[in-house]
């Protein structure tokens, strides 16, 4: 009987959403959870959050923006700030090409100078007019953006082979790591960084990125207290392209990208070694991994061009069970070069942005399934 008034309750939403696609989705996803609930490799290591039941359904926000956007060159980041506006990087006409670089990491064009447009801009998060823009003559190749939790901006350029951290309101870095337009691999010195993630106390993580191969861990005054992977770990990554938190459970996720995977390890925010080997989700179809974001104990990706046999789409991940959730993309039109993810602290609102075509995406994440009970459940505003 209580089986059988799930699944009303579940034809009723549909009916209700006129989702049709959304019956698969959910199907497909009970039956893998049914699957593997009871599944759990010998040996081992039970971790927290490994039960995840509720993910969020992304809903593309069809008409965001309604107002006409500025020229927007190859977006290559995106975050949300402390108003929940969405923050874009983008490169102006400066193109990402194979005469970009050469073969020791050299950007070749520094004669053109900085890119002479802005190219940080905060869009309204309810119609994306832009708010504010800035960055016009000062980077060379955008590449990551990030927020953290007390406002603080945090720019990655990959043909400076540099980071930079911006106070809000602030057009001056209060702090620059890496040596500008010299590529290198020792404690002073970066190769085309990709992104940054910021714990509440101040330490952060960078991902140092083409080149090297590493993942760089922080003090808050911007001195190396680790690096990822040692000698002793069995972490082998490949264009970690994108970092993000989950402080909670101290566990730091990297987008593996020629890895085409997810790999997760201990931040050592608090406890060291607190898990005794990586996460790691790296289904088949899961490709070249060019972006993640977290918010509770999720993750959320998103692939680029990797086969014919792979689309190009969101992932929704639990990496506790090590397994993805659900897959998403936009219905109005297909993804194409997803290069930059960012979802709410509050798990309402996902944009992901493109290189190509230039175009910033807006999901609306604030209806979440409880896959126990097959129904919707609504978040609480912020």
């Amino acid at each position: 009987m209580q089986r059988s008034m799930m699944h009303l309750l579940l034809a009723g939403f549909v009916l209700a959403t006129a989702e049709a696609n959304l019956i698969t989705d959910l199907k497909e996803f009970a039956y893998s959870q049914q699957a593997n609930a009871d599944y759990q490799p010998q040996g081992q290591q039970h971790y927290p959050g490994s039960r995840t039941q509720v993910i969020p359904l992304p809903r593309e926000s069809y008409g965001w923006p309604n107002v006409p956007l500025p020229f927007l060159g190859q977006i290559s980041g995106v975050s949300i700030n402390l108003q929940g506006h969405p923050v874009l990087f983008h490169r102006g006409k400066r193109v990402w090409d194979e005469t970009s670089f050469n073969t020791s990491y050299a950007f070749q064009h520094t004669k053109e100078g900085p890119i002479p447009v802005d190219t940080v801009l905060t869009l309204d998060k309810n119609t994306g007019l832009v708010i504010d823009a800035w960055g016009a003559n000062r980077f060379y190749m955008p590449h990551g953006c990030t927020v953290d939790d007390k406002g603080f901006i945090w720019l990655t350029d990959v043909a400076l082979h540099q980071v930079f951290k911006f106070a809000p309101h602030s057009k001056a870095p209060q702090l620059t790591l890496g040596s500008p337009l010299q590529a290198g691999s020792d404690s002073r010195h970066l190769c085309m960084p990709t992104a940054v993630a910021v714990a509440s106390d101040g330490q952060f993580f960078v991902s140092d990125g083409y080149c090297n191969a590493r993942v760089l861990k922080y003090n808050p005054q911007g001195h190396v207290m680790r690096v990822y992977p040692q000698q002793r770990e069995h972490l082998n990554l490949a264009i970690p392209h994108g970092v993000t938190l989950l402080e909670h459970h101290d566990l730091l996720c990297i987008a593996d990208r020629e890895n085409r995977r997810v790999t997760c390890v201990s931040a050592e925010l608090r406890s060291p070694g607190q898990y005794s080997r990586s996460l790691n989700i790296q289904p088949p179809g899961l490709g070249r991994v060019f972006a993640i974001a977290s918010v509770g104990d999720l993750v959320f990706a998103v692939n680029g061009p990797t086969s014919p046999q792979i689309p190009v789409q969101g992932f929704t991940i639990s990496p506790f069970s090590e397994a993805v959730l659900d897959t998403w993309s936009p219905t109005s039109v297909r993804f194409h070069n997803p290069h930059g993810i960012a979802i709410s602290k509050n798990g309402t609102e996902l944009y992901v942005v493109e290189t190509s075509p230039n175009r910033i995406w807006k999901f609306d994440t604030s209806q979440w399934v409880d896959m126990n009970q097959l129904a919707y459940v609504p978040l609480e505003p912020e």
